[in-house]
């Protein structure tokens, strides 16, 4: 165990209230689909609806998010964060007093949120290499994906207790609200860009960013974890019903999320090895997964499965984000986790309709399997995708300061 990272990122001028804003940031966006999914279900009488609505939602930021990501990368982050922020929340305010009678008309600005949503994720973590480096570095990556996954948890809770204590549209203000102030504070609180020279200035094409041997297999990869996540999450619900007991889902989907707390905690006290691939970190989830497999005759042995196998998810995606950014010129690395969190909306939704219809046709542990199966094919892709390595001289498709390489 080393602490140095954590020392030099909590030392690190900015860095704490770039982080917490970050988060403050996000926790409006994970507490807005719960709210508005009853809202719609309320108005229709129907889940069917609900679920159009937010796929509606989900379509509109999957599209929209690389094109704003792209606009900060040109632009610069703290005018897009603003603009976005403001018409995000005015977008929610437009939801949020829809008049019942006009239900049908719910898809039209759901779409509109979705595509307003602020690059708030994309812009922190093209920001962190321009204020750490070295082990602070791979910690705030690791620090990250380890918040991140504590905010799945806290988000739809927030949501889903502003919908119980009052209404829908009371969960809808509420994060229209929350978005106003809190994007606006992390907007203010954005880093300078990194100098450039004249090859690293010059813009990329979508082309370009994607169609890349290291970058492609790197954002495939993230999307096709996402689409088992999404997959394990409705898993759980299956086998809590099965089980006639809802309230296990919420407490597997708890252990699950603190197994990945605590092995993000763990990653980012581990110091960087030149040989540390990442193909590793992403045998280790399918490897966890499968495990889930044989694990389901009963809750108390899906539940400790489920935490050994969350063990593995933030230091694996921690070191993914660490990859994908020192392998991005900084000119364009805001977009570049634009399109990853686009392959991550697919990956999540098909992930979620696939599950479905393996549940009802085989059965819940086939799940699981099939979550093994897509994290052994991400294994396969990031085989190719280099270690970390010890900084080199920069070029035209490297940042400054070479590769900067994730967590042992």
């Amino acid at each position: 165990m080393d602490l140095a990272g954590y020392r030099e990122l909590w030392r690190a001028q900015g860095v704490m209230t770039l982080l917490v804003s970050s988060l403050l940031a996000r926790l409006p966006m994970l507490a807005t689909m719960v709210p508005i999914a009853f809202l719609a279900k309320d108005a229709s009488g129907s889940f069917r609806w609900a679920g159009i609505v937010a796929g509606a939602y989900s379509v509109g930021a999957a599209v929209a998010g690389p094109l704003w990501s792209r606009a900060a990368d040109r632009r610069g982050p703290r005018g897009v964060l603003l603009a976005t922020g403001i018409a995000w929340s005015l977008a929610l305010f437009a939801i949020a007093l829809l008049p019942t009678g006009l239900h049908r008309m719910l898809p039209l600005p759901a779409l509109i949120a979705g595509a307003l949503v602020p690059p708030v994720m994309q812009t922190l973590r093209a920001a962190w290499p321009r204020v750490v480096s070295g082990p602070a570095l791979r910690t705030a990556y690791s620090v990250d994906a380890t918040a991140q996954e504590l905010l799945f948890m806290v988000g739809p809770m927030l949501g889903a207790t502003a919908v119980s204590v009052a209404s829908p549209r009371a969960g809808v203000l509420l994060a229209a609200v929350m978005s106003a102030v809190f994007i606006w504070w992390y907007a203010l609180r954005q880093p300078e860009p990194l100098p450039r020279d004249q090859h690293t200035s010059v813009p990329l094409t979508a082309r370009q960013l994607l169609w890349h041997r290291h970058r492609l297999p790197l954002i495939l990869a993230f999307g096709l974890w996402v689409m088992s996540f999404n997959g394990i999450s409705l898993a759980i619900v299956a086998f809590a019903d099965d089980h006639g007991q809802r309230l296990i889902a919420g407490i597997l989907e708890a252990v699950w999320a603190f197994g990945s707390l605590v092995g993000g905690a763990v990653a980012g006290a581990l110091p960087g090895r030149r040989t540390s691939y990442l193909w590793r970190r992403a045998a280790l989830v399918a490897a966890g997964m499968l495990l889930c497999v044989f694990a389901t005759w009963s809750s108390v042995s899906l539940g400790i499965a489920l935490t050994l196998s969350g063990l593995t998810l933030a230091p694996a995606i921690g070191a993914l984000y660490g990859r994908l950014g020192s392998l991005t010129p900084d000119v364009a690395r805001t977009e570049v986790f634009g399109w990853m969190g686009s392959a991550a909306t697919g990956g999540g939704a098909l992930g979620a309709a696939v599950a479905g219809a393996l549940i009802e046709s085989f059965g819940v542990r086939y799940v699981w399997l099939l979550a093994a199966v897509l994290a052994a094919v991400s294994t396969v892709l990031l085989l190719r995708v280099p270690p970390e390595i010890e900084p080199e001289p920069t070029g035209p498709d490297l940042p400054a300061g070479g590769l900067l390489g994730e967590t042992a």
